[in-house]
């Protein structure tokens, strides 16, 4: 994650490239499984990959089955003279990160200024030899998007951003309940709400193995054995005190919330909700599909790589130092349930059950960059993972009294 100044009074360029950032994971999953023979899922997508120096993290990273990841930047509003230090910065040490990409692929408009070609040398000189950089401006990139999703769009702006929008999350509403053709798809209310909290492949998963309708896949009820993976932005209040422009809050923390949801729905789980600087996911509703106790591990490691990124580009943005930055993040499991909002509901949702309370105890008790587990949790853990862990003093929660817990420190090398 890096950061400019805003040149465009139409679209602002931060609020752009996160949409951008949202579009090419979405796009670079369809293209690499448009052939029918590589399931979506099996497409592995991430956001703030680490590169294996400290604050550097790739923008995307798309890792396709049987071929070598690659990296994805999305650097438009970027003056093209900085473009060589950001890639100097996150590419130009040699790491095995590196060493295992296939190429780099940069998204930028390329007639915002005057002497792209010299630029574009720059930037490849920034990479290992190994690693070749490909260029998607606004042209090739909406060439792909007609392609991958039937649309027809040319130029740039805000309406055009919202078609590309509604075309994607019509091309997922397809994919996961289907219809005679995309075209004749129709995105209902609960059919955009299971979108919102689960990935559209996940919901295909869901309708084959169950043979259910959309009216039944989310229902209330008491689900157990439920993970339930919590985590907060660490000293969260002192950045923003210490933040003089309320805009720039409001854009990182829109930019927390894309990319927790991603990485919660991306390894399968269930977004349950924000709140403030916190996400919480649910991994176990409504099925409990084989390795979703790792999954929410797995989850929680790339959370952690998301908030050492975010808080990197925060402390860049503000004069105080902050003494810690990160996340710190908690996983419970046990008994959940969903109730309606209102009679017969389909749409308004929510949840509750004494897990939900002893994670937030569990994430009080974590520190940045720190993983604790209830006992629960620890016990249903594959072994190779336990060994990381180490047993920590009972935490007090209240009303519920002590609960067993764990923990995990995760270094930028290991998380």
């Amino acid at each position: 994650m890096d950061s400019q100044e805003d040149s465009d009074d139409s679209i602002p360029f931060p609020e752009l490239r996160l949409f951008l950032e949202d579009i090419c994971c979405d796009l670079c999953r369809f293209l690499h499984s448009a052939d029918g023979t590589t399931a979506p899922e099996l497409v592995t997508i991430n956001r703030e990959a680490f590169l294996g120096v400290e604050g550097a993290y790739a923008d995307i990273r798309v890792a396709p089955p049987d071929r070598a990841a690659y990296f994805v930047e999305i650097k438009y509003g970027y003056r093209f003279e900085e473009l060589p230090r950001v890639f100097a910065r996150k590419y130009g040490t040699a790491t095995p990160e590196l060493s295992e990409a296939s190429k780099v692929v940069l998204v930028v408009d390329t007639e915002a200024e005057d002497g792209w070609q010299i630029i574009e040398s720059q930037l490849r000189k920034c990479l290992p030899d190994s690693l070749p950089l490909q260029v998607w401006n606004w042209r090739k990139l909406a060439a792909r998007i007609n392609a991958c999703f039937q649309t027809s769009i040319e130029s740039l702006n805000e309406e055009t951003l919202l078609e590309v929008r509604t075309a994607i999350d019509r091309g997922k509403g397809f994919h996961a309940f289907g219809a005679d053709s995309i075209h004749s798809y129709v995105q209902d209310p609960l059919k955009a709400m299971l979108i919102w909290h689960f990935g559209f492949w996940r919901l295909r998963q869901l309708r084959e193995s169950t043979g259910l309708d959309a009216t039944k896949l989310l229902v209330p009820g008491t689900y157990r054995q439920v993970v339930v993976v919590m985590a907060d932005l660490c000293s969260y209040s002192r950045y923003v005190r210490d933040t003089r422009d309320n805009e720039l809050v409001r854009q990182l923390l829109t930019t927390f919330y894309a990319h927790t949801r991603y990485e919660v729905i991306n390894h399968g789980g269930m977004l349950y909700r924000f709140v403030g600087d916190q996400v919480v996911a649910f991994f176990g509703i409504p099925d409990q599909r084989p390795g979703y106790v790792l999954d929410a591990l797995d989850t929680a490691r790339a959370l952690i790589h998301i908030g050492n990124s975010l808080t990197h580009d925060w402390q860049r943005r503000i004069d105080h130092v902050q003494e810690t930055g990160g996340l710190s993040v908690s996983i419970a499991m046990g008994d959940v349930d969903i109730v309606r909002l209102r009679p017969f509901s389909r749409t308004h949702l929510d949840t509750v059950g004494e897990m939900i309370n002893i994670g937030a105890r569990l994430n009080s008790a974590a520190n940045s960059n720190e993983i604790v587990v209830s006992n629960t949790y620890y016990q249903n853990m594959p072994h190779e993972e336990q060994v990381d862990f180490e047993e920590i003093e009972s935490i007090e929660a209240r009303n519920i009294g002590n609960i067993g817990a764990w923990r995990l420190n995760c270094t930028e090398d290991d998380s």
